[in-house]
């Protein structure tokens, strides 16, 4: 693969934002974003299982540890709005961001219970992704703990495929962290954005909002 002509993307703006059809994602101020999502979480802290922090006792400590990461090199965070819900529920971001490599990752993943497994999250991913691909990333990464089943699930749901283990990766909150790394490619896009597109479609879901098709069948 000859890349002696490629032009590095640009990093995302500070000010960058998304506005779907289910969800919208608004760089994360502590704020104005911290207490929403502070209370849809709060009584569910198996949802910090795998976080680097939590579960957090007040809106102000949760707002604090994503204000710290976001000011990490390399680190946006997002607010995820649902909007079926109508209130912010989670947060994610963009990290590992290396335009010169071409590469940027979706991580530091936080939904409520009130967002898991709805269509505003998937929206938001695919979003994510296609900002990427369409200024010109060459890769996309998901890693998570291994142990994670829902986060692999979810990974490779949405089409990432799959790249190996990396072992004894990291010490989190007192316990060994094995990572599994997933990605997509640049020329895997038009493929998984065709399915992410058609299962977002307002045709794939009946009047109660359950899928008619499987993402997975759809790609």
């Amino acid at each position: 693969m000859d890349l002696a002509h490629w032009t590095p993307p640009p990093f995302p703006p500070d000010d960058l934002g998304f506005d779907g059809r289910y969800v919208r994602l608004e760089r994360f101020e502590p704020a104005r974003h911290a207490a929403p999502i502070h209370a849809h979480g709060a009584a569910h802290p198996e949802m910090w299982e795998y976080m680097f922090g939590g579960p957090f006792e007040t809106p102000t400590a949760y707002g604090a540890d994503v204000e710290g990461h976001d000011a990490k090199p390399g680190h946006l965070f997002f607010a995820l709005f649902d909007k079926d819900l109508g209130d912010f529920a989670g947060h994610a971001s963009y990290l590992r961001i290396n335009p010169a490599q071409g590469s940027i990752e979706l991580g530091h993943i936080a939904l409520t219970p009130a967002m898991q497994r709805s269509r505003a999250a998937t929206e938001a991913w695919a979003l994510m992704m296609a900002w990427a691909f369409d200024v010109g990333y060459r890769r996309f990464e998901w890693k998570c703990n291994a142990a994670n089943a829902a986060s692999c699930s979810a990974a490779e749901r949405l089409g990432f495929q799959f790249e190996g283990i990396h072992r004894q990766a990291m010490i989190v909150k007192g316990k060994n962290r094995d990572t599994a790394w997933f990605s997509v490619l640049d020329h895997e896009w038009p493929k998984v954005h065709a399915a992410l597109s058609a299962w977002l479609a307002p045709e794939n879901f009946n009047a109660e909002g359950r899928q008619k098709s499987r993402l997975s069948s759809l790609r």
